[in-house]
């Protein structure tokens, strides 16, 4: 019996979806499936119910998941044990950075540490918040960059910095020569946002309540980057981290405002499994984050 074939179980379990339990263990599709039923002949017994319309768990297959949860939390405890020997900044790192983050803050971050833990090798592994909660929970990285809340049984966190929201207008809107704008005032616009299932998304939401109501496709996007093409081409505004709207992604299409006091921001932490990875890591990390010296974080100690 391969470990992999239960860490796949145990991902269909949280998923119910072959396709969702490939992407959280980082294989394709065909690969987790045929591992599954390959565990299903050896054991000799049926752990998905395969249905037409529905697909679920049997009951073997429940009590199967409970043990392959254990088991999985013991390997973990042992290659802990093994790499208690080393020096943890003279080996990897897996970071898991969420979608809104990683494009900004590691041009400076990745400099930033190795200057502090030259020996140290970032393995970068950027996806979505509640992937990479999973991520952290599996061992499949070591500790991740996330915005709070991020309230996960046996995960730690750490605040690094906050960040404010700017608003970014295209050029030659009526807004575009403001030197701030109120949260109250968003509402009365075109306001592009990030499809759902993004956490930037609902602090967006939160942040400015008028535009809650924004569910349509065409006011939607994928990512940070399609928002601000969007934003450039004249097709609306939007509500964008400051980082995003940093000199180095600049663009004479697009004009970012900050919003009257107190601004809307997040808060940016780094989230560990509590009993896996060396302190020394952690504090090198903290450390990097704290020697960028950006105007777009405001670092909390």
């Amino acid at each position: 019996m391969k470990l992999s074939a239960l860490r796949y179980l145990v991902a269909f379990s949280d998923q119910l979806s072959f396709s969702r339990a490939a992407e959280q263990c980082q294989v394709s599709h065909p690969s987790l499936s045929v591992a599954l039923q390959r565990l299903e002949e050896e054991l000799g017994v049926i752990l998905i119910d395969r249905s037409k319309h529905h697909m679920s768990l049997t009951e073997v297959g429940e009590r199967m998941v409970t043990q392959a949860r254990k088991s999985l939390e013991e390997v973990g405890c042992i290659e802990t044990v093994a790499q208690s020997g080393k020096d943890p900044l003279d080996d990897t790192f897996r970071l898991g950075i969420i979608h809104t983050i990683a494009p900004y803050l590691l041009p400076d971050l990745i400099p930033a540490l190795h200057r502090v833990a030259p020996g140290l090798t970032l393995y970068i592994e950027e996806s979505m918040t509640a992937l990479l909660a999973d991520y952290l929970k599996y061992g499949t990285v070591d500790g991740a960059i996330v915005a709070l809340p991020f309230d996960i049984p046996g995960i730690a966190t750490q605040a690094l910095y906050d960040e404010v929201f700017e608003v970014a207008v295209p050029k030659g809107h009526p807004w575009a020569a403001r030197k701030h704008i109120g949260a109250s005032e968003i509402g009365s616009e075109d306001v592009l946002v990030l499809k759902a299932g993004n956490c930037f998304r609902e602090q967006v939401l939160d942040a400015c309540p008028e535009i809650s109501h924004t569910n349509t496709s065409r006011h939607q996007g994928h990512s940070i980057e399609t928002i601000r093409a969007m934003v450039a081409s004249g097709y609306g505004i939007s509500v964008l981290p400051k980082s995003a709207l940093s000199e180095l992604y600049q663009s004479d299409l697009v004009v970012s405002i900050p919003f009257e006091d107190p601004p809307p921001l997040r808060r940016v932490a780094l989230a560990w499994r509590r009993s896996s990875v060396h302190e020394k890591v952690v504090q090198v990390l903290l450390q990097a984050v704290h020697a960028m010296n950006k105007s777009a974080y405001k670092i909390v100690h």
